[in-house]
């Protein structure tokens, strides 16, 4: 199976380890993993900001990148879901109509396209301790992701899974919101982190670096000891 990567800039930036972790899985799945070293941003920065018109020829730069039949595989159900949904407002009565079309059919969140697209449950992963994992607003509410992640790490040897309270609230990052109400955004953060202590959590585990690294900011910040990991360096740990 041919697959074309999609990797967010901050990720790109800031994280490409997990990019890498990412490939790591990928190819241990058997699929033929390539990329395009042309993309850049969807565009979603620009869009949520309300440059609308910038926004738009960002994301005709993607589409004309990512026009594949292969499938497109994200480590960002924030990214994911932004393509999946705003795209076709965008282009709506366009030339780029059926290649936006296309894309958003290809186009797969990582965890998403192992357990629907591969029906991958279990990597041998392993990874000792305590872990609690984060709905990312993106996964969950844009791309319907919930139950996947969740067996994905229930397989992971040595790893406890427990549920924080309120799982599925929103983390205070929100790209933009977390400059502009910066008070509410920390606020939101301290109230998950010290969710995920309460439950016992050794690693704070999510489909979205954007979240993680506005928790792991307030973490180490005041010295607690949780760790945040993103699920595809879970899933590549132990072998």
């Amino acid at each position: 199976m041919n697959v074309q990567l999609f990797i967010p800039c901050f990720v790109d930036q800031l994280f490409p380890e997990t990019a890498f972790n990412m490939v790591k899985v990928l190819e241990k799945l058997g699929c033929n993993v390539n990329y395009n070293p042309e993309q850049t941003c969807c565009g979603q920065p620009a869009f949520n900001a309300g440059y609308r018109d910038e926004c738009k020829s960002v994301a005709t730069k993607f589409v004309k990148d990512f026009r594949t039949y292969d499938y497109i595989v994200a480590p960002s159900g924030s990214c994911t879901g932004f393509v999946r949904n705003y795209y076709g407002k965008l282009f709506d009565n366009s030339a780029t109509h059926n290649d936006v079309k296309l894309l958003k059919k290809n186009l797969f969140e990582f965890t998403e396209f192992l357990t629907e697209k591969l029906g991958v449950t279990n990597l041998g992963a392993t990874l000792n301790g305590v872990g609690t994992y984060h709905d990312a607003c993106g996964a969950l509410r844009e791309c319907g992701i919930k139950e996947g992640p969740r067996k994905l790490l229930e397989n992971v040897k040595g790893l406890e899974m427990r549920e924080m309270t309120d799982c599925e609230t929103c983390c205070g990052f929100g790209g933009t919101f977390s400059v502009k109400f910066e008070p509410i955004s920390v606020g939101m953060g301290e109230q998950k982190v010290l969710n995920a202590i309460d439950a016992g959590a050794d690693y704070l585990i999510s489909t979205d670096l954007s979240c993680l690294m506005h928790l792991d900011g307030y973490i180490r910040k005041h010295g607690h000891t949780v760790k945040t990991m993103h699920i595809a360096d879970v899933l590549a740990s132990g072998w």
